[in-house]
């Protein structure tokens, strides 16, 4: 551009003016200079015709010519370098390039350039203004002439533009024009003045004087029967609306519904009436409408901007709408005969009232609305109330006749009339939606009770849903629904279903509204009919018992709703008197399983039915307290007949043939059986949710599929249930505690699953990552992107998973791995992860460091629990293969000495060494860290390579007890008492002595009694090692002294055999019931502690103790297959401990403590693993000695419920640290690996006292009945 002609200037005002011209609606709708700017920087973004513009294809094509080349070699350049791994990504070459471009000197020169020429063009223009703007004026009154007669549009947001209009409006001009607006003036003058009222800026007008005079004016002309006028002033106040500030909106609408208000109150309006209808093509209905249309399309618009500007503006227009819409005419007359409220016409155009909705969304517009309601309108409410009555009763009086009370489908066609039924269901529809709404919030809810017109009748907030409800089962029923439903569904059981889904969503509302008997009971009328075998309600249809089922689910899905459900408002539980909501639903569920309902038999919608109503049943059982009220339905055995009856009718549908015309049908049919077969499986599988749940889901014999159903639905991320917030974390960590679960896990391709992904992780990265942009290294010791699969690792290894998936199985030990080698299983984890005891497993690692520590720290939670250190330590001799890894990790120094390398490894191990090796309670062992410190000496701690340990590991414990002193204790505590004929009596102030003494000397309890004979049994390898490690405890305490382990070896010889004698013969596959008990026996080596080693006392002892029903609980081996067990519990591998206490433990901590019970489910962990584990090895590792014998006498003297209530007191205890570690997403490794610091059961006695008060009649009863239960 060396030279610019005359000709170039010319070309570009030309094209410059084409672009104004085209943006110029736009820019005269900025409020300001600012906005206009933005409005031309974004162009490009908001005009689809841009790239179209003369002057943007000149600009592109001056900018190629002047930079393309430079461009393109730069660009070569780039792909160059990126073609050799040294150039930028691709995802970067635009901005490198970009850059490179604009810091050039031809960019710099091209811009000043183009700058001083189109600096020439634009004062070229700015010259010429004047000029332009008398020939636009003239122009535009032209066309305003030629176009005067058919401009009447209804396009309320489109406007002429002022962008060369006079700045300037004139007060005279003005004057002038409310002159010619006047009704006495010829129309085609004031055809004119509106029009040009119409091409004047708003802000002019809103400048003049007379602003107050001319919506004056303009409320008048609105009156005006002449069409063209009447669109015309539409047209001004669709632009004002649309450009001006809410104070001058706020007039023009204001004028708006004052004239609607005085058009419906005149009686000179041929206003119609419900015996008429509306026809909307009649020229009144039409202006009326486009009137109402406008009003309402601003009520919409208005509350995303009325919160900056005062508070007055936005009551004037709440209340000038109220007012409005409270207009009632004469209400005497027949309902044929009574003409149209507003309110009518509002709801024709907004049907669902979104208005309202969006007027009550925020704070600051809801309380103005609901003061005015309260205050001046509170009939709009009343005869909103009345309209859903009188739709009821019309229901009752005319249900025969579907097409009087809803309004006839048309297709696609348009309708052009409403009959009067029609619009009373309408105006139905919208003051259903508009009370829906009103009952979200509390002040709405405290407009009522209100009073009907007729004087008598008072509907009160319990009356109101009990009316909605019944709209459900008593209005017309919609066709059968089908997989696809419409997308807008006006039947009144969809609109009621909608509001009360709502109700559900809102805490406090739904417990006001929804949570009350009568409530309750409308929602089970049909129920009870049909279980009576009498008509459910008239023309109550399976649509409607499927809505009705939908809003009982999304009860049952809240604490709140449960217990009504479950309980009722009065507590009560009976299934016999009275029974409430939970006993009503499992009974008709199960009839409908059962197909035990004639009315619905071969109906199409049976199946939906079904599910419906089993979903509500499955919110209710997936909880603990739910499964307690329906264990007597046995609805597990209903669903699970149900569900192999399904299974055989899915595997019976033929294979359709190509061309065949019954492919369509055949393969509806498959999909609508795959899906029933689906939701069973589904049903089944939430029995598993709850340590009960998962005995009757195993008794089933569908585990298997369930545990593969929910696999599928894992892998693929999906949530439990739509009413579920988390996934299947908490239920995988359910059925991985017992042993068919495990089983169950590893036949679904889970565990291979979890593993693949683990060393996919862990040791190939992600596959989409350039090799030129490798993952950062780790910094923490478990990187972020393991920690789930570790989690899930920990979540997953519980004892009875970890024997069933690794007893009795080598590791493999290879002499080479190929790196192509994938672990697909628990054994080839701790192979290749854990034992790295030859160089070929470590040269198989491309992380070997941080894969080898992510094995440590799984090694060191599986520790923890100390039957699976027993198990590893007996086939894999873990602590061996650690102690030789340390020697290898030694560097000889100067002078003969031996220094141990300090890395993350050896720290790692160090710490995993110590924690295997010593037994003890928070005060009882010290852990060394496995964080380096600051200073010169970053690890104080020593390491060793064989044992015995260093002592600084041990901590001090005070010297034993004199025996002598014990015996004088024991004494006191029994002194008070002489054993009198009422043994009961005896007992109970035995107890009530004890619990005296725990709460004054609880240290005084931890001797010795009783007296036994001997008998010899072989041991397991884990019970030899759990010998070991439990002499070396009782040493370490100084409670026993040399050959106490041949004498515990003997106690444990003669108990395995007097437990053999009690145990059934079971054929089972799994593992831990083919003869013996698995694990170590934890309570007979902490009762042969507590008798100082005295096997005679012991063995006397154990052998009075096991009639005992604590025994069951306490002594875990004591039930281990036992005959006394019904032979399916039995033969499910799942211990009393697990689906009686540590369900009830479940039960009771949703209760006491619920935020810790929230914490466990939204860490996908259950409080009845940890639980299991601590009871198992009688909190070895997690209490000091002296809270171990305060544990197993406090449940001895005080009975089996109290191990519940211990475990409920130090969950309690842990509260604060359970909330921190769920927020650090680690509870599991914290609850498994850290001791219970500054737990004492003593400090709990009060609390425990208060949870037997409570809770003992239950648990008592149901512990007692593991004998003879069936279920």
């Amino acid at each position: 551009m060396a030279y610019f002609s005359s000709e170039d200037e010319a070309r570009l005002q030309s094209m410059l003016r084409q672009l104004l011209q085209s943006v110029k609606e736009k820019i005269t709708g900025a409020p300001s200079l600012e906005c206009a700017e933005e409005i031309l920087l974004h162009l490009e973004e908001t005009d689809e015709n841009f790239h179209n513009y003369e002057f943007v294809k000149y600009l592109r094509q001056y900018i190629y010519s002047t930079l393309g080349a430079m461009i393109e070699e730069e660009m070569e350049k780039c792909t160059s370098d990126q073609n050799q791994g040294e150039g930028p990504g691709y995802d970067t070459l635009v901005q490198h390039v970009t850059k490179v471009t604009q810091e050039s000197k031809e960019y710099k020169e091209m811009m000043h350039s183009l700058k001083n020429v189109m600096m020439v063009v634009v004062e070229s223009l700015i010259n010429k203004f004047e000029e332009d703007q008398i020939r636009n004026k003239e122009m535009q009154k032209k066309t305003v002439k030629e176009k005067c007669s058919n401009y009447c549009t209804d396009n309320c947001s489109d406007s002429d533009s002022s962008f060369n209009q006079s700045y300037k409006f004139s007060q005279g001009k003005l004057q002038l024009l409310l002159e010619q607006l006047d009704p006495g003036q010829p129309k085609a003058v004031r055809l004119e003045a509106m029009q040009t009222l119409c091409s004047t800026p708003p802000s002019d007008v809103l400048n003049c004087e007379n602003w107050t005079t001319l919506c004056e004016k303009l409320t008048v002309c609105l009156a005006d029967p002449d069409p063209a006028f009447n669109d015309r002033i539409l047209k001004f106040y669709a632009q004002t609306f649309t450009l001006s500030p809410l104070h001058m909106t706020k007039e023009i609408y204001t004028s708006l519904a004052r004239h609607l208000e005085l058009y419906f109150l005149s009686g000179e309006n041929h206003i119609p009436t419900l015996l008429t209808g509306v026809d909307v093509t009649h020229p009144n209905v039409i202006r009326l409408l486009k009137k109402v249309r406008l009003l309402n399309e601003y009520q919409k618009e208005v509350p995303s901007f009325w919160i900056r500007h005062p508070e007055k503006y936005m009551e004037e227009i709440v209340g000038s709408t109220l007012s409005l819409l409270s207009i009632k005419h004469d209400q005497s007359l027949l309902v044929s005969q009574k003409i149209l409220d507003p309110i009518y016409f509002l709801a024709l155009l907004d049907v669902k009232a979104v208005w309202f909705n969006k007027w009550m969304h925020a704070y600051y517009s809801r309380t103005v609305v609901l003061r005015l309601l309260e205050k001046k309108y509170k009939s709009l409410i009343t005869t909103s109330v009345q309209q859903c009555v009188q739709y009821f009763e019309s229901c009752e009086n005319m249900r025969s006749d579907v097409n009087l009370l809803r309004p006839k489908h048309c297709g696609n066609k348009q309708k052009t009339f409403y009959s009067g039924q029609e619009l009373q269901y309408i105006y139905f529809v919208h003051s259903l939606c508009l009370l829906g709404r009103l009952l979200i919030y509390t002040q709405g809810r405290k407009l009522f009770p209100v009073k009907l017109t007729n004087g008598k009748d008072s509907v009160s907030l319990t009356d109101l849903l009990v009316l909605f409800i019944r709209l459900i089962y008593y209005s017309p029923s919609c066709p059968k629904m089908t997989v696809t439903t419409h997308a807008e569904d006006y039947s009144p059981a969809s609109l009621v279903t909608e509001v009360l889904w709502i109700l559900c969503d809102q805490k406090e509302c739904a417990t006001e509204c929804l949570y009350k008997s009568p409530v309750i009971d409308a929602f089970l009328e049909p129920i009870r009919n049909l279980m009576k075998e009498t008509e459910a309600a008239p023309n109550c249809s399976e649509t409607a018992l499927i809505h009705i089922a939908d809003v009982l689910a999304r009860i049952a899905s809240v604490e709140e709703g449960l217990f009504i459900l479950l309980y009722g408002e009065n507590m009560n539980s009976s299934k016999d008197e009275n029974p409430t909501g939970a006993h009503l639903i499992a009974q008709f569920s199960k009839k409908l399983l059962d197909e035990d309902i004639s009315v619905f038999s071969g109906s199409e919608m049976l199946p939906v039915v079904k599910a419906a109503f089993i979903s509500v049943c499955r919110q209710m059982y997936s909880t603990c307290e739910g499964l307690q009220v329906l264990i007597p339905y046995n609805l597990h055995d209903s669903i699970a007949k149900a569900w192999k009856k399904t299974s055989l009718l899915s595997e019976r549908i033929p294979t359709p043939v190509e061309g065949s015309d019954s492919i369509s049908s055949v393969s509806q049919e498959s999909q609508n059986i795959m899906a029933w077969e689906e939701n069973l499986l589904d049903d089944l599988l939430n029995f598993a949710s709850t340590p009960r749940g998962l005995l009757l889901l195993q008794k089933t014999g569908s585990i298997n599929d369930c545990v593969t159903f929910m696999f599928n639905r894992y892998a693929k991320k999906l949530q439990v249930s739509r009413h579920k917030n988390f996934g299947y974390g908490v239920m995988v960590t359910q059925v991985a505690s017992t042993a068919a679960g495990a089983v169950a896990l590893r036949n679904s391709g889970f565990i291979s699953a979890l593993v693949t992904e683990l060393w996919a992780i862990l040791e190939c990265g992600r596959d989409d990552v350039r090799v030129t942009h490798p993952r950062s290294t780790p910094v923490d010791p478990i990187d972020r992107s393991c920690q789930k699969s570790f989690l899930a690792l920990v979540n997953l290894l519980s004892y009875p998973a970890v024997y069933e998936l690794i007893s009795n199985q080598d590791i493999p030990n290879k002499s080479e791995y190929s790196l192509r080698e994938v672990p697909t299983c628990i054994v080839d984890i701790i192979d290749r992860l854990i034992i790295l005891n030859s160089e070929a497993k470590i040269r198989s690692l491309f992380n070997y460091e941080q894969s080898h520590i992510f094995g440590l720290r799984l090694l060191s939670v599986l520790c923890c629990d100390l039957d699976t250190l027993l198990l590893l330590e007996s086939q894999y001799q873990v602590s061996a293969v650690l102690l030789n890894a340390q020697e290898e990790n030694v560097l000889e120094v100067d002078g003969g000495n031996r220094d141990f390398i300090i890395d993350g490894l050896s720290v790692e191990r160090n710490h995993v060494l110590v924690r295997i090796n010593l037994i003890g309670g928070p005060l009882e062992r010290i852990l060394p860290p496995r964080a380096l410190q600051k200073g010169n000496d970053p690890y104080p701690w020593p390491m060793f390579s064989s044992c015995p340990l260093p002592n600084c590991y041990l901590s001090e414990v005070t010297k034993r007890v004199d025996p002598k002193q014990d015996n004088d204790d024991i004494g006191k505590l029994l002194s008070p008492f002489k054993i009198s004929d009422k043994q009961a009596e005896w007992i109970e102030n035995c107890r009530v002595q004890f619990r005296q003494t725990m709460r004054t000397k609880p240290n005084i309890i931890s001797g010795a009694t009783t007296d036994a004979n001997v008998k010899n049994e072989s041991l397991s390898s884990v019970q030899q090692l759990g010998i070991k490690m439990t002499v070396r405890y009782g040493k370490f305490l100084n409670l026993l002294d040399d050959g106490a382990e041949n004498d515990l070896t003997l106690v444990l010889k003669h108990s395995e055999r007097f437990l053999k004698q009690q145990q059934a013969t079971i054929k089972s596959s799994l593992r831990c019931l083919q003869g013996r008990y698995p694990g170590h026996d934890w309570f007979v080596s902490s009762l042969f502690l507590m008798m100082l080693g005295d096997k005679e006392k012991t063995l006397m002892f154990l052998q009075k103790f096991s009639r005992l029903l604590t025994s069951a609980f306490l002594w875990l081996p004591r039930l281990h297959i036992s005959k006394y067990l019904p032979t399916d519990i039995s033969e499910s591998g799942i211990h009393p401990i697990y689906f009686c206490g540590a369900h009830y433990i479940e039960m009771l901590l949703k209760t006491e403590v619920p935020l810790v019970f929230s914490a466990f489910h939204m860490s996908g962990f259950t409080p009845s693993q940890i639980c299991q584990q601590w009871i198992t090895q009688c909190f070895w590792n997690y209490l000091d000695w002296i809270e171990i014998c305060h544990y197993i006498a406090t449940c001895v003297f005080l009975g089996p419920d109290y191990q519940i209530y211990i475990c409920i007191c130090i969950l309690k205890h842990l509260q604060q640290d359970i909330l921190k570690h769920t927020q650090s997403q680690d509870l599991q490794i914290f609850l498994k690996e850290e001791a219970l610091h500054g737990f004492r059961v003593s400090d709990y006695f009060e609390y425990m006292e208060n949870l037997e008060q409570n809770y003992r009649p239950m648990l008592l009863q149901d512990m007692k009945s593991i004998r003879v239960q069936s279920t």
